[in-house]
């Protein structure tokens, strides 16, 4: 995995989102590789119940800038120190269907347990970036968007974990810089013959 392709870009920005939220990205140097940090969602949220995600929410007054916002809510979920955070760069800002714009910043971290910290945070999962890029832990599933009914969604399953969404975009931009994985086609037929499959 070489960072290097991330931190040389400049991301795509949304200058005045309706909703702000940012999100670390942190990469650990496991024993076997590089590895992902995720959080599961609590199941009990209003929005996102139970899903995958990184580490992050929405932005506060008292955050200066969104890296900022990033950085406050890793601590607050994961117990992240800012001082254990090496920055490296910064991904697509993403939209969400919720109404959130969320910049994803990436970031080295160390090798460590990690427990949840408050009670948004369900379970922590580090899982290896040699197994999120294998074609046979991805795969296209139909979704309903409000704006453009149905659509392909990129779908990740690794460990008994399944990260889709918003979370899912933001991996396949940073698998595909870092790595050497190919963000996958789309399927060619209507999504509407996919819906029970």
């Amino acid at each position: 995995m070489d960072l290097g392709p991330i931190a040389d870009r400049d991301p795509t920005l949304v200058s005045n989102p309706q909703r702000a939220a940012a999100v670390l990205v942190p990469v650990i140097e496991g024993s076997g590789g590089p590895e992902l940090l995720f959080i599961r969602r609590a199941a009990d949220l209003a929005e996102h119940p139970g899903e995958m995600g990184f580490p992050g929410g929405g932005a506060e007054p008292i955050d200066g800038d969104r890296w900022e916002t990033a950085v406050r809510e890793a601590g607050e979920e994961i117990g992240l120190k800012p001082t254990e955070i090496e920055y490296t760069g910064r991904l697509d800002d993403v939209a969400t269907t919720t109404g959130y714009t969320i910049s994803p910043f990436v970031a080295r971290v160390p090798q460590r347990i990690y427990e949840p910290v408050d009670g948004e945070v369900a379970a922590i999962a580090s899982l290896p970036v040699s197994a999120l890029y294998r074609a046979e832990n991805h795969r296209f599933e139909p979704r309903e968007h409000p704006e453009y009914g149905t659509v392909p969604v990129h779908h990740f399953r690794v460990d008994g974990y399944t990260i889709w969404g918003a979370t899912a975009r933001i991996l396949t931009q940073l698998l595909s810089l870092s790595t050497d994985w190919t963000e996958p086609e789309p399927p060619a037929q209507p999504l509407g013959e996919l819906i029970g499959d």
